[in-house]
């Protein structure tokens, strides 16, 4: 029967062997969301953008690895996810005591081996916030065996604010006198004084809002002459807020489910949310492009896509289900039917 609880028992990996519980391979779950990102493209793309971030998922038991995190005011764990578009590649669970950029190094690794076993000369380029603008990641990225791209968000500090101070005062005088905020761009070679092992491209935006200053900085191995300092920050970078989006959905699919007293029965979790997502996602790309439902949400998918009520009807040689005729979504409904019939 699948009750709730007899499904929660499925899903406890360890403890007393009276119950059946699902067994799992972490590397081949991790194989198959990368390998079905690959089947999905007819042909290898110009460019693959990796998204990494990390987000917090509050916990409200005594769950292993359950940490205080300052940040986001709550015991929690912090996992890490990368997309690729709208498709996820990643989803690594992590305690809350670790660097937000904790193991990314690791998932990037075995991520661009797998696309450049399929795709050997494809352009990478990893994105994310200052939370991962890590001398380790960047200068795996920067070496010439593998070919990878990247652009992170960096910290802001007394040095990158000194050095754009000409920037601000411009845009300082920009808003005086024309009321609105505004924004100058510059850019520079930067280095640390001791973190980084190198002098890297920085740009900044010096921005000037009704409440005052409003900097913003970035680094990038990406050279001038394919994006100019405004672009890529506007037009690139700024595309990363996308993703947050698509975290958002994983909890909509019940992502915060873990509260089982193992971290691989909690890692189990999150990864059938994971592999649910992967399955609203293909159905929104496949079944509902052009449709009005072509972005939406995936609660919104599976509250009125799914969870519809149906008279199921067998017979010797069919099986009907038999919906409302006031179903408002029908016509979605069976235009998203007729496109996934084989």
């Amino acid at each position: 029967m699948g009750w709730k609880s007899t499904l929660n028992r499925l899903e406890l990996t360890g403890g007393s062997a009276r119950y059946h519980k699902i067994d799992y391979a972490a590397e081949k779950i991790d194989a198959l969301l990368c390998d079905l990102f690959i089947e999905s493209h007819a042909q290898a793309p110009d460019q693959i953008v990796l998204d990494l971030d990390a987000t917090d998922i509050p916990l409200y038991g005594h769950q292993p690895e359950r940490f205080f995190h300052g940040y986001y005011d709550s015991y929690c764990y912090l996992p890490l996810y990368i997309f690729a578009g709208d498709q996820l590649l990643c989803a690594r669970l992590r305690p809350s005591n670790v660097d937000g950029a904790f193991g990314a190094l690791d998932e990037v690794k075995r991520i661009v081996a797998q696309l450049r076993g399929k795709w050997p000369k494809v352009r990478i380029v990893l994105r994310g916030d200052s939370g991962f603008c890590r001398e380790g990641l960047m200068a795996w990225c920067e070496g010439e065996e593998n070919r990878v791209d990247y652009l992170f968000g960096l910290a802001r500090n007394s040095r990158l604010q000194k050095i754009i101070g000409r920037q601000m005062h411009e845009a300082k005088l920009l808003h005086a006198e024309t009321g609105k905020a505004a924004r100058v761009f510059t850019e520079f070679d930067y280095q640390t004084h001791k973190s980084w092992a190198r002098a890297r491209r920085v740009v900044a935006k010096a921005e000037y809002l009704d409440k005052g200053e409003n900097p913003r900085f970035v680094v990038t191995s990406l050279s001038t002459d394919k994006w100019a300092a405004r672009e890529l920050y506007e037009k690139f970078y700024c595309q990363r807020g996308e993703m947050e989006n698509r975290i958002k959905e994983q909890m909509c699919l019940f992502a915060y489910r873990l509260s089982t007293e193992e971290m691989k029965g909690n890692q189990l979790r999150l990864y059938l949310s994971a592999l649910a997502y992967t399955l609203v996602e293909a159905l929104r790309r496949l079944a509902l492009q052009g449709a009005e439902w072509a972005e939406a949400q995936v609660d919104t998918i599976r509250l009125k896509l799914f969870k519809i009520g149906a008279l199921v009807r067998i017979s010797a040689r069919r099986v009907w289900l038999e919906l409302s005729s006031t179903y408002p979504w029908k016509q979605i409904y069976a235009r998203a039917f007729d496109a996934l019939r084989c």
